[in-house]
């Protein structure tokens, strides 16, 4: 064999996982504090673009997240966290 190529799921569907979660974003986001439920559906838009992703974190018994709000300059101003 001379050469190999993959196709990661993580990178092939960066975009499409991108876009779901900024719809997310655009639905759950609004001025205060946003509700646990979008840190359930970030993770779902995650499971449905990234398998392998997916089964590491039922092999492992959880899917850590964290969601970062930062301002245009990149300032971090919240942060939620699920381990």
């Amino acid at each position: 064999m001379t050469g190999l190529s993959l196709i990661i799921a993580t990178g092939h569907n960066n975009l499409a996982m991108n876009q779901g979660i900024l719809q997310v974003a655009r639905r759950y986001v609004h001025g205060t504090a946003p509700a646990e439920e979008m840190l359930n559906r970030v993770e779902a838009v995650i499971r449905c673009y990234d398998p392998c992703l997916s089964c590491a974190s039922h092999a492992a018994g959880s899917m850590p997240l964290e969601v970062r709000w930062l301002d245009a300059k990149g300032r971090e101003l919240r942060r939620m966290v699920r381990a």
